[in-house]
């Protein structure tokens, strides 16, 4: 059974209230009767329905809509209850012989059954309508969810092989040229392999990958690209204590730290610097991934690294983040992702 909703029951008890009163004022309209006497009456019979039908439907299946005949079963019993229930209260509390109304019947008593069985059948459609078409969206957001969270899990399973094979191909390469140094990457990408299963492990057992574990990742990594390339690549990792926390998807700036060494580090006989930075900016978290290689004029497209990392983002965060590239020949490369900040509860 869902948990008592203190806040839902307030709003429907309050539509009950001015739907009642809207009933008090035509009645006392077409009769001329005293309007504080059918306001009386109006809301005691009313809210004596509302309790009824909202309660018992509640009940008869608290997961939502209980079937039309035992909905319509409800409603009539409802109402005649709550007729003879609020005609006795509100003639007590005026002073009245207690079935005073009730001895009309089936002429001026049958009139008012209907208009109160009428106005239960609304108020119940109203109320239930408005629930079903909230738990259908609700619904309807899980699946939206839930699609772009296995949409994310296929991207981030496309990551690891992508890298793998390219530090394999690297690593063929040393083989042949310096096998000293392709022992050395060989032992360092045993352990970032290593370290990256207990942090895949780990974020699948929380369900939150952070910016520390993001360039924990980043340092793992560039630590194996710095045996291959040795003092050509020179690296720096800006994370502020503050945005240590902030949820990303994981594996988001590797692809950009790659095309950093491929595209503009690789090339240049000098090598470069690569600096990857965090930072809260006017538009949210900043990440910005550059380094000082040899650049290029048009993006390097269709390259697998940009071109995933805006298809994540897009998937992650709808339509709430961007990624801005520039590069120059001779000028170095930078890309920028803006996204979402998720400020502490």
């Amino acid at each position: 059974m869902p948990p008592f909703n203190p806040s839902t029951v307030a709003r429907h008890a309050l539509i009950a209230v001015v739907f009642n009163t809207v009933i008090a004022l035509a009645i006392t309209a077409v009769s001329g009767d005293s309007f504080a006497v059918n306001m009386l009456y109006s809301q005691s019979i009313g809210l004596c329905i509302w309790v009824l039908i909202d309660g018992g439907r509640y009940l008869l299946n608290p997961g939502g809509w209980p079937g039309a005949p035992a909905m319509g079963a409800l409603v009539v019993v409802s109402v005649l209850v709550s007729y003879f229930t609020g005609s006795v209260v509100s003639n007590f509390l005026l002073g009245r012989e207690l079935l005073l109304g009730l001895n009309n019947f089936p002429r001026a008593t049958l009139g008012f059954v209907l208009m109160s069985l009428a106005a239960g059948s609304f108020g119940t459609y109203y109320f239930t309508s408005r629930e079903m078409l909230a738990r259908a969206r609700l619904a309807q957001e899980e699946a939206q969810r839930q699609a772009s969270e296995a949409r994310l899990r296929l991207l981030e399973s496309q990551l690891e092989p992508h890298m793998l094979f390219n530090t394999l191909a690297n690593l063929r390469a040393l083989i042949g040229t310096d096998t000293t140094r392709a022992t050395a990457m060989l032992d360092r990408l045993n352990d970032y392999l290593r370290a990256t299963l207990i942090a895949s492990r780990t974020d699948a057992l929380s369900g939150r990958h952070t910016l520390v574990d993001e360039f924990a990742r980043l340092r793992d990594y560039l630590e194996l690209m710095a045996v291959r390339m040795g003092p050509r690549l020179r690296y720096t990792l800006e994370l502020p204590e503050a945005l240590s926390a902030q949820p990303v998807p994981p594996l988001l700036l590797q692809p950009l730290v790659e095309n950093c060494i491929r595209h503009g580090l690789e090339p240049s006989l000098q090598g470069g610097e690569i600096r990857v930075a965090a930072r809260q900016g006017a538009g949210g978290l900043e990440l910005e991934v550059s380094d000082t290689g040899v650049g290029c004029r048009p993006e390097p497209e269709p390259g697998f690294g940009l071109s995933q990392v805006r298809e994540r983002i897009a998937t992650a965060y709808a339509g709430q983040a961007r990624m801005d590239w520039h590069s120059q020949p001779g000028g170095g490369t930078r890309a920028l992702l803006t996204l979402p900040l998720q400020t502490a509860a």
